[in-house]
Formats: structure tokens, sequence, C-alpha cells
């Protein structure tokens, strides 16, 4: 209940309960004559309190509200009217029309780039059938592809600027005209959504309306210099060269000097980021701060005791060569998962889905991080780089497909922990155990549960509900934290089940001194399960796990367990 109801409650109860200090109410009431506050109050105040001040109140109230409505619109009026003027002034007249480009400048992404991504998730084997229309020139390829995807103008990103350049040229009454080389099946569906434009006209199969091809076009519908025009790439500078008036929408440093060179008068709508600035998208795609959950390839080194130099710079390599296909496979999930986390209220932030970073910049990345893990997994055992090989199939698999799935999807992130400690392995020429082994599948098995439940609660628990792009409903929460549960306190039972075993005795000198392990881990994964069913886990797990004060507390304390209890023990061999 607001706080303007429960006031208005309190005053009707008091009113009836106290009949003669009604008049003390009124003379309250005039206090906050401008709230509306008073409104709600006057409305349920008993019949006799009708004739009372605070009725009087209310009507003078509502007298200035609607004289304030009044000098509002004419002030309106007036404005429009101011705009025109100085339009007019500047040569935006009603009869010139406004031209608009659609990718790159309506659009804060590429309608073309967006189709393929899409065809790549949905079908692989489409998008590689699309050669031979490569072949018959981009205005095939793009029918091609319209046909084949359809894209919700919805789950796109639009330029604001210019929304609302275009929505004051229209005030004006100016013709608005999309005109762009995307499909025109694209480009009707994104004008439809819009309602901005008066009229479309885009490729249709047989031409792509492009560089001169559109100057040519646009000169023989308005004329030489008969007709305005915003755009944002170098092949605009064609059509700049035949306007009347010219606009680039966050151009680079060399498309401004290309279309200043014909155009000098040109307008900027927006600035494109500087170099610094886009290298610290470019870092957030890469996303640097997830490349915490591959210190996993350290743990069978550090299980086995074995802390030679030698060893622990395999296990580096080994490091940041997982690094860097980590972050390609998130620049691949990013790319591929566009629509989905554009919807999400946390994603929809990132630098593709944002449209902050161009799509374009996506392929030169993954070229980028790929060659730099194969030259660091080449010095290592060939082991590795199978394994290695294996994570890269495994993550573009579950972006393509087993991420839908419920259940499978789970197994399978807890499958990615898992293969970072048999890298490691693979690294090191380290033997996994099998107790680390199944203790490793238990835990990840639950943090992986974990990064579900938190989207679940974030998604705030409306009934029926999905999260976009996985097979989970909110109703899904209480099973879903049972099975967090239940497999984060089967990997205490393996923990204890080692401590109690003869192989630990191999490794520690005082192996009674693990048992304190075994409450540490329980208070950290049950606090991990609450803090996700309040919705305070905001990233991956094992991110959170690395960065958050009292799991490095719970951490701190563990490794000092372990020290105490391998304290004068023999190395294994």
């Amino acid at each position: 209940m607001n706080i303007e109801l429960l006031s208005a409650h309190a005053a009707r109860a008091f009113c009836r309960s106290h009949p003669h200090q009604q008049g003390e109410i009124t003379d309250s009431l005039q206090q906050c004559l401008e709230s509306p506050l008073l409104m709600s109050i006057c409305r349920i105040l008993p019949n006799r309190a009708v004739h009372s001040p605070c009725r009087r109140y209310y009507s003078s109230w509502c007298a200035r509200e609607r004289e304030n409505v009044a000098t509002a619109g004419r002030t309106m009026q007036l404005a429009t009217q101011v705009r025109k003027d100085t339009a007019t002034s500047r040569g935006e007249t009603a009869e010139v029309p406004l031209v608009f480009d659609l990718d790159g400048t309506v659009l804060r992404t590429d309608s073309l780039l967006e189709a393929l991504l899409r065809l790549a998730k949905s079908n692989v084997l489409k998008l590689i059938g699309l050669l031979p229309a490569l072949i018959s020139g981009k205005a095939v390829l793009k029918e091609r592809l319209a046909t084949l995807v359809d894209i919700d103008p919805r789950h796109l990103v639009y330029n604001c600027d210019v929304l609302h350049y275009a929505t004051r040229a229209r005030t004006l009454g100016r013709p608005i005209y999309l005109v762009t080389a995307a499909d025109q099946k694209i480009a009707r569906k994104i004008a439809d959504h819009l309602q901005l434009f008066d009229g479309v006209f885009a490729s249709d199969g047989a031409v792509n309306l492009k560089g001169v091809t559109k100057a040519r076009f646009l000169v023989d519908m308005f004329g030489q210099a008969g007709f305005d025009y915003v755009g944002n790439a170098e092949a605009d500078r064609y059509i700049c060269r035949k306007a009347r008036r010219a606009a680039m929408v966050l151009p680079s440093a060399r498309t401004l000097r290309l279309v200043q060179a014909d155009c000098p008068d040109v307008e900027i709508i927006g600035y494109r980021a500087g170099v610094w600035s886009r290298l610290r998208l470019i870092v957030k795609a890469m996303r640097l701060h997830q490349w915490a959950k591959n210190v996993l390839v350290y743990a069978p080194v550090l299980a086995s005791h074995h802390l030679e130099a030698e060893t622990l710079g395999h296990a580096t390599l080994a490091f940041f060569a997982f690094c860097m296909c980590a972050s390609g496979a998130y620049i691949i999930n990013d790319l591929l998962d566009l629509p989905h986390d554009r919807l999400h209220a946390s994603k929809r932030h990132r630098p593709f889905a944002s449209g902050n970073l161009s799509l374009a910049v996506g392929p030169f990345l993954l070229a980028l991080v790929f060659g730099a893990a194969i030259a660091l997994a080449s010095t290592l055992p060939p082991e590795f780089s199978m394994v290695l090989l294996t994570y890269v199939v495994a993550t573009i698999l579950y972006s393509l497909l087993l991420k839908k799935y419920v259940v499978a999807d789970v197994l399978f992130l807890a499958g990615l922990y898992s293969i970072r400690v048999f890298a490691g392995g693979a690294a090191t020429e380290i033997a996994i155990s099998p107790w680390l082994l199944a203790f490793s599948t238990f835990l990840f098995l639950s943090l992986a549960i974990v990064k579900r439940l938190s989207e679940l609660t974030l998604l705030g628990r409306q009934e029926g509900r999905e999260v976009a792009g996985r097979g989970y409903v909110a109703d899904d929460l209480p099973m879903l934290q049972s099975m967090a549960t239940a497999s984060g306190y089967i990997s205490v039972l393996v923990l204890a089940l080692y401590v109690n075993s003869s192989d630990v005795r191999i490794l520690y000198h005082s192996p009674q001194v693990l048992w304190l392990l075994c409450p540490v881990l329980l208070f950290w994964i049950s606090r991990i399960l609450i803090l996700s069913q309040r919705g305070q886990m905001h990233d991956d797990p094992v991110v959170f796990a690395l960065t958050d004060r009292m799991s490095q507390l719970s951490g701190l304390v563990g490794c000092i367990i372990i020290l105490v209890a391998a304290l004068n023990g023999p190395i294994a061999p």
C-alpha cells in the first residue's frame, strides 16, 4: 500500500472516531495543498466532511491544475512555432526531404551481420549453403538471408540521437525516407516498427542500394541537391556530394575527412569513442574478470604438492592459453546470443549487445585470441592441446545448442569447469586423482546450478516466465535449489571420505587436521546458496568466490588448514 492510500485510510478512520476534530484535520490538510495526497483524502472522507474547508481547498487545487495545463499547452505551441522559424532560417524547409541510412545510422548495429549471426546459431548448414548466393552478389545474399532469418525489430539497438533528429524533422512537416543497402524485407519491418518514415527504399535482390548506386537513385528521385542525407560510412560520401546538406553519425576520423573534402559544412551527430574507450570495450568483451576461473588449472599441481618451478611454469602457460580460449568462447557466445542478451537486465549492457562495439570487430578479436592460444599451447605437451581443443568445441556446442536444454546445460557447464582441471594435469603431466575428479564434479555441478538459480531469482519469479534463451521458468526454483544443495553437500562428503582414506597419508603428516575443511566448505556452499536465493549473486559463482571477502576468508582458512596438515609431511615423488 502506498503512502497516499495509507494516509487516506488513516484520515477516514480518525474522522469516524473523532468527528469533533474534523476541523483540525482539514486545517492540517491546508498545509499540504499542493500534494496529490490531498486529492486521495478528500475523495474518501465521510459525507459530513464534504462541505468542510477540505473540499474547497481541493476545488481550488483542481482549478489551478487546469490553468497550469492550459498554460503548458500554449507554451508548447509557442515553442513549436519557434522551432519551425529557427529551422526555416537554417534552411530546414518542409519541402526538402530528409533521407536516412539504416545500418550504423538509425541502427547502432549492422542488419546483415545480425542476420548472419542468427542463421549461424539456428542452422550452420544453411549458412554454408549461402556461399553460392555470395558469389551471385551481395544483393542476392541479403535477399536470401532475409528469407531464411526472421529479425525482430524489437531486439535491435537503435541510435537515440538519430531517432530524435528524425522526430524533430517530422514535427516540422518534412518528408522522411529510409534508403538503405539492407534488404527491403528487413528495412520495411524496421520502418513499420518505428513509424517514422514516409517511404522505404532498399536492396531488392537485384540492386545493392549502396554508394554510387544509392547516389544515382536519390538524384533520380529528388534531383541534384534536392534532399538532405544522414549516413555514417565511407560509401556515403558519394551521396553527400549529391545532397543539399549532409550529416554523419558517429563517423570515424577517416570517414569524416573524406566526407568533409566534398562537404565542408557536414553536420556531426554524436562522436565516436576514442581509442582508449574502444580498448576498454574490447577488454570488457573479452571478460578478463572471468579469467579467474582458469586458476583451476593449478588444482592438480597443488593437490599433488608438485611445486617445482618448471611445473608451475607449465601450469602458468596453460592458464594463459585457457584465458585466451575462454575470451574467444565468450565473444562467440555474445555474438550468437544477441537477441536474448538484449532482453536481459544486465547482459544488454555488454559491448556487442548494446551496440557500443561493432559486430565487425568480433572476427578480428577471435583471430587474435585464438592465435595467441595456439602459440601458447604449442609450447606444452600435445595432450594439453587436445584438451584445449575439446574445451573450445564444447563451449561452441554449448552456445549453439545445449544451453537451451534443461539440466543438460548445467551438466555441460560443470564439465567445462572440470575440463580446466584435466588441462592442468595434461600441461604438467600429473595424473588426476579419482578423489579430485569426484570432488570437482559434484562441486562444479552445484556451482553451475547456482548460476541458473541466480538468473531465475533476478527474473523476479514471475510465474510462467522463461529465462531468455534458456529452458527454465520461475517455477523451477525449488527443484534447482534442491539439486544445488544436494550436489554441493555431496562434494563435502567426497572430501570427508578422502580425508579418511589411505591415500591422504601419502601427502599429509597430520591428515586428521583436514577434517576441519569439511565445516569450512559446508559454510561456504551454504552461504553461496543463500545469497543466490536472495538474488545477491550477480556473477559466475567461481568469479564471485574469488572476489567476495567472506569467500576469500574461507579460502584463507582452508589454505592454513592444508598447510598445518602437510607440515613436515613427505612430498610425493
